[in-house]
């Protein structure tokens, strides 16, 4: 019994060793410091432009009856207007429903680019709203308007970019695109159109930069200093409905269990087993470079995953939020319908769920664990819609390398990170063309700012948009 004991001491004492010494050893990876590249910006020209184009009342809708394409094409003509040289030297088309492609011949095809962004914006209501949202009103030096952060803002830095540079006699070294889409906020046809046509055409991008991350603090635990993720992937997306069906009738005499009631069963036994934990390579390799900048505490959980893995996961079931979704295939459900009366027992009874799939999985097999979980013959579940998660990205070579020198120069303060996006964008059309689509936002933003993203008073501080200029004029000097 005591040889017992001691073995087990000393095993503790290894395993405690082990685990200290791991984290101990868990420093950030050195890198070599970047020496910023001055770039001035005619930042009133810039602001005046940003207002013009909030003014147009880009609003996107899935009733195609209901879009004013006439303010869609009044902001396509605005971009030739105010970008009078990125029109003189860009080839220029318009391609599907409402995508634009501006080309601007490099010194060689081997190595293109491609600068995406969408001029669409997602409805506003207006009683919500403390400042007008399509006036381009500007207080206390901050811009407020539908589209200042999702996505005109990056448009913007592109164009005006491109503009100067092109001005001062620019010729890139490998051609650029410049490809802008007025339906991503409906899942629509432009970019995807557009992909075709590149590939048609033999274009292989050997960079697409699309939004996504940002330079953000506060969002990974333990780490203070501001992190610049970078989205090397999205997560699948799925609608998928649960049915169940049955006579109806009168609610004074109900069956022993009614079909809303089996409906809400069904749906906390999906709540109630979350998808299997899955570290992918984005979260990997996110843990694994802001673990090292985390407190000692987290050093100890991300230098040791091979045994605190399963610590990590019951954490974030119980948490929830983003962590969480960066671990497993989420389930949300989102809408039920049932009788048009509180005293009828509904003839048909509908739940939607709404799911994002973690990449190595698709669509069919999370239908497929669905259904095992419902575990009731009487309800039906189906895919509404849905698409598989896209390919991930590489975080090495040409294109990595120029994108992370162009952030170090823009925000030296930032730790810059892979990770894997939750929300779905144009860029995952890229995929089937590129191993190189990069999803960043160009832009330092709060908590309180990132709220307004498709939310209230969206707004952006016009020193941003400066910042935002400068990003895409160092990144485009090196393409």
């Amino acid at each position: 019994m005591l040889y017992f004991w001691l073995t087990l001491v000393v095993l503790v004492v290894v395993f405690l060793a082990v685990i200290i010494i791991r984290a101990l050893r868990f420093a950030p990876k050195a890198i070599a410091s970047v020496e910023p590249t001055e770039v001035s910006v005619d930042e009133q020209a810039a602001i005046a432009h940003f207002v013009e184009m909030i003014r147009c009342k880009t609003i996107s809708y899935y009733e195609d009856d209901r879009i004013d394409k006439a303010e869609f094409q009044k902001f396509r003509a605005l971009l030739k207007k105010l970008y009078p040289t990125v029109a003189e030297k860009c080839t220029y088309e318009e391609i599907g429903p409402s995508g634009v492609l501006f080309h601007l011949k490099g010194k060689s095809s081997e190595k293109p680019s491609v600068f995406m962004s969408h001029y669409d914006v997602v409805p506003v209501n207006e009683e919500q709203w403390a400042k007008p949202a399509f006036d381009g009103l500007i207080e206390n030096d901050i811009l407020y308007g539908r589209g200042t952060l999702d996505t005109k803002g990056t448009l913007l830095g592109v164009m005006e970019a491109a503009e100067q540079l092109l001005r001062g006699g620019f010729v890139p070294e490998n051609d650029m695109y410049f490809a802008f889409a007025g339906d991503e906020e409906v899942a629509g046809k432009s970019q995807p159109v557009i992909v075709e046509t590149m590939r048609t055409r033999g274009i292989v991008p050997a960079l697409v930069l699309d939004e996504g991350g940002a330079v953000v603090e506060g969002i990974f635990p333990g780490v203070k200093q501001p992190c610049a993720l970078i989205g090397i992937a999205e997560k699948g997306l799925m609608d998928a409905q649960f049915v169940i069906e049955g006579a109806g009738g009168h609610a004074s005499a109900p069956p022993p269990h009614t079909g809303i009631g089996r409906l809400a069963a069904a749906v906390t036994r999906i709540e109630g087993k979350p998808f299997p934990v899955k570290l992918t390579k984005p979260v990997a390799e996110m843990f694994d470079t802001l673990g090292r900048r985390s407190s000692f505490v987290y050093k100890l959980i991300f230098a040791n995953l091979w045994c605190f893995l399963p610590v990590l996961d019951a954490m974030c079931k119980k948490s929830g939020g983003e962590l969480n979704a960066m671990m497993r295939t989420t389930c949300a459900f989102t809408m039920a319908e049932g009788s048009k009366a509180s005293n009828v027992l509904p003839p048909k009874a509908r739940m939607v769920a709404n799911l994002r799939i973690i990449s190595g999985e698709t669509c069919e097999s999370t239908l497929s664990r669905l259904k095992e979980l419902v575990a009731d013959e009487g309800i039906t579940a189906s895919i509404m819609h849905g698409t598989d998660p896209c390919r991930i990205s590489r975080t090495e070579g040409y294109g990595w390398e120029k994108l992370t020198h162009a952030i170090a120069e823009t925000w030296p303060n930032a730790e810059i990170s892979p990770y894997l996006m939750f929300a779905a964008s144009d860029s995952r059309h890229y995929s089937a063309i590129s191993e190189n689509v990069y999803r960043f936002s160009t832009m330092e933003l709060t908590k309180e700012e990132r709220a307004g993203i498709h939310g209230h008073d969206e707004h952006i501080p016009l020193e941003k948009i400066v910042k935002t200029v400068q990003f895409y004029v160092r990144l485009m000097r090196t393409l």
